[in-house]
C-alpha cells in the first residue's frame, strides 16, 4: 500500500527567534535556511517581513531554496482594506514562495486582543488568503488559539479555518497556542476539523508549555493532518514549540508511521540530524542538551555495568533504535557504577586492544572508582578517561613537564582611572633540554594560565596552534572555604572535535591546571605527536 506524505513546517526562524536569549543575524538566518533545506524541510518560514529590519532584508531578494521559502504576517486589520494595509503590502511584496497568515481563531480573543467582530475577522481572513493567491502565493493561515477557540466556540473556530480552505489556502494550520491542549483533546478536536477540511490540507502547530507538544502533534497525525510545524531542538516561546530534531526521527524509525507516511528527510540526511542539533546550538552559544531524546550526547549512554554487559551481547536490549540512524553513538560510561564491560567497550571505542582478562582492566576499573571517590566523574570527562587507560597501558609518551607556575590577581586603578581586575600567569615548562618560560594577561586566572600554559611548548606548539577551550564548568562538591572543586573543560580543534577533560582539587586553580594539562596532552596524543 503506497504511504501518504507527511509534510514538515520548520519555523525556527520565525517563532523559534522568540526564545529567551536567541537573536538571529541575517547571516545566521541564511545558513540555518540552507541548512534546513539541505536536510529535508518542506517548508522554511523565514520571518516577518515589516516587523524588524532583519526579517524585511531576508525576503527582500530571492533565496534559492528547494523548499518552500515561506513568509510570516497577520491578515488585514480590521477596519482596512488590503491596498490600505501597510504591513499585508509589504507580506505580499516578499520574495517568498508561500505566505503564512495568522488569524484570531478564538472569539475571546477576537473582541478582547482586537476589538472587532466575528464577521470582520472573518472577511479579513477571506480577502488575505485572496489576495495572496492572486500574488502567485502558496497560501497557509495558522488559526491563533484554535484549540482554545474551538473548545469555547466550536462554530467560530471552525468558520475561522474554512474562510481560509474556501478561498483556496493549501494548509489550515490548528495552533495550540498557549500550550495547554491534551493530546487525547487535539486527537478528538483535529478528527472533527477533518471532517469540515480535508486532512491533507490541515497542519498542527504545539507549543510545549505542558511539555507534550510532540506528542500533541503525532495525536494531529492520527486524527488526520498532515502537515506538523515545529522548530529545530524545540525552540520558541515561553516553553517552546515542537522539537521536529524528536519527530523526524519518530516518524522515520517507528512503523506506526514509517510505514504509514513518507516525509522529505532521506535516511541519508537523517543520519546527520545530531549535526544539525548541535550546529544550531553552536551558532547560538548554548551548550547542547546532553539528554536531548536520540541527538543528545546521553541519549544513548549507559552507565550499570549489567546494562552494558547486554548491550555488548546485543544493542537492541537497551537502545530503541539504532545511534548511528541520527548521527549519534554508543557510550558505555565508565563510572564508580560501571563493571569490565564498560571498560572494555570503551577501550574498545578509542582504539585500545586488551584482552578481557587482563588484570590491567581491573587495576583501571579500581583506579576509575577510587578516584571518583574523591570527586572525578569520568563519564562527564571522555579525553581525561583515555589518558587514565592510555598512562595505565603505558601508551602516552612523555611530551614535556611543567615544572611550576605562579597566578596573580592584581585590582588596580589604570591609566584612565578605572579599578580594573588584571590575571597574570607565568609557566615554567621543560620540553626535553629545553627549559621555556611564559607570561600572559587573561580576563580571569584560569584563562591567563590557559593562554600561558599554550603560548610556548617548543617543537609541540605547530600541534596545538588550533586548540582552543569553549567551555569551563565548576562544581563545588562539598560545603565550606576548604570544599573540594571539580573543574570540567570542553576543548575543540581545527577539524572540529570536541573533548572534555577535568580537574579535581580543594584549589580551583590546581583543578583546572590538572583539566588544561589534560587537554593538551590529550590533543598531542590525537594528533600523533613523537615524543
Amino acid at each position: 500500500m503506497p504511504r501518504e506524505r507527511l509534510y514538515l513546517f520548520d519555523t525556527t526562524l520565525r517563532d523559534g527567534a522568540q526564545t529567551n536569549g536567541v537573536d538571529f543575524t541575517l547571516a545566521d538566518k541564511l545558513v540555518i535556511a540552507r541548512m534546513l533545506d539541505d536536510l529535508g524541510i518542506d517548508y522554511v518560514e523565514a520571518g516577518y517581513p515589516g516587523a524588524n529590519p532583519t526579517d524585511t532584508n531576508f525576503f527582500a531578494e530571492k533565496r534559492p531554496l528547494r523548499a518552500c521559502l515561506t513568509a510570516f504576517g497577520m491578515t488585514r486589520r480590521p477596519g482596512r482594506s488590503v491596498s490600505n494595509d501597510p504591513g499585508l503590502v509589504a507580506l505580499l511584496d516578499a520574495q517568498a514562495d508561500a505566505i503564512c497568515f495568522v488569524a484570531k481563531s478564538w472569539d475571546y480573543h477576537v473582541r478582547v486582543a482586537l476589538e472587532t467582530t466575528e464577521d470582520e475577522m472573518l472577511a479579513s481572513i477571506r480577502d488575505s488568503v485572496r489576495a495572496a493567491k492572486a500574488k502567485g502565493r502558496e497560501v497557509l493561515l495558522d488559526c491563533e488559539h484554535f484549540f482554545d477557540g474551538y473548545k469555547a466556540n466550536p462554530a467560530y473556530a471552525l468558520a475561522s479555518a474554512k474562510a481560509a480552505y474556501d478561498e483556496g489556502a493549501r494548509w489550515v494550520v490548528l495552533c495550540d497556542t498557549n500550550g495547554g491542549t491534551l493530546p487525547h483533546e487535539v486527537e478528538k478536536i483535529v478528527g472533527e476539523v477533518c471532517k469540515v477540511i480535508p486532512g491533507d490540507h490541515v497542519g498542527i502547530h504545539a507549543h510545549n508549555d505542558t511539555e507534550q507538544a510532540v506528542a500533541n502533534s503525532f495525536a494531529a497525525v492520527r486524527a488526520g493532518a498532515r502537515q506538523i510545524q515545529g522548530t529545530l531542538n524545540g525552540l520558541g516561546e515561553r516553553c517552546g514549540n515542537a522539537n521536529l530534531v524528536s519527530i523526524i526521527p519518530t516518524l522515520k524509525l517507528k512503523p506506526e508511521f514509517s510505514q504509514h507516511f513518507d516525509i522529505g528527510v532521506p535516511d541519508e540526511k537523517l543520519q546527520t540530524l545530531a549535526h544539525v542539533s548541535h550546529t544550531l546550538d553552536e551558532m547560538l552559544n548554548r551548550a547542547p542538551d546532553r539528554h536531548a531524546p536520540y541527538v543528545g550526547e546521553s541519549a544513548f549512554a549507559t552507565k550499570a555495568g549489567i546494562h552494558a554487559s547486554a548491550i555488548m551481547k546485543e544493542p537492541a536490549t537497551y537502545e530503541h533504535v539504532a545511534p548511528e540512524t541520527v548521527g549519534n553513538r554508543r557510550k558505555l560510561l565508565v563510572s564508580d557504577q560501571s563493571g569490565r564491560s564498560n571498560v572494555l567497550a570503551e577501550l574498545e571505542r578509542i582504539g585500545l586492544s586488551v584482552d578481557k582478562d587482563d588484570p590491567r582492566v581491573i587495576r583501571l576499573l579500581d583506579e576509575v572508582k577510587d578516584r571518583e571517590a574523591i570527586g572525578y566523574a569520568y563519564e562527564a570527562a571522555d579525553a581525561s578517561f583515555e589518558l587514565l587507560a592510555r598512562r595505565m597501558l603505558g601508551k602516552v609518551p612523555h611530551y614535556f613537564a611543567v615544572e611550576k607556575f605562579d597566578v596573580n590577581v592584581e585590582q588596580r586603578v589604570n591609566a584612565k582611572g578605572e579599578r580594573v581586575t588584571v590575571s597574570q600567569a607565568v609557566v615554567k615548562v621543560k620540553v626535553g633540554d629545553d627549559v621555556l618560560i611564559s607570561a600572559s594577561e587573561g580576563i580571569g586566572p584560569v584563562n591567563a594560565l590557559d593562554l600561558a600554559l599554550r603560548k610556548d611548548l617548543g617543537r609541540y606548539q605547530s600541534f596545538i596552534t588550533g586548540l582552543e577551550l569553549t567551555d569551563y564548568r565548576v562544581r563545588i562538591l562539598n560545603a565550606g572555604t576548604e570544599a573540594v572543586t571539580r573543574v570540567l573543560i570542553e576543548s575543540a580543534d581545527e577539524s572540529g572535535e570536541h573533548w572534555t577533560t577535568i580537574g579535581v582539587s580543594p584549589n580551583i586553580i590546581d583543578a583546572s591546571f590538572q583539566a588544561l594539562m589534560d587537554s593538551i596532552i590529550y590533543k598531542l596524543v590525537k594528533s600523533g605527536a613523537p615524543a
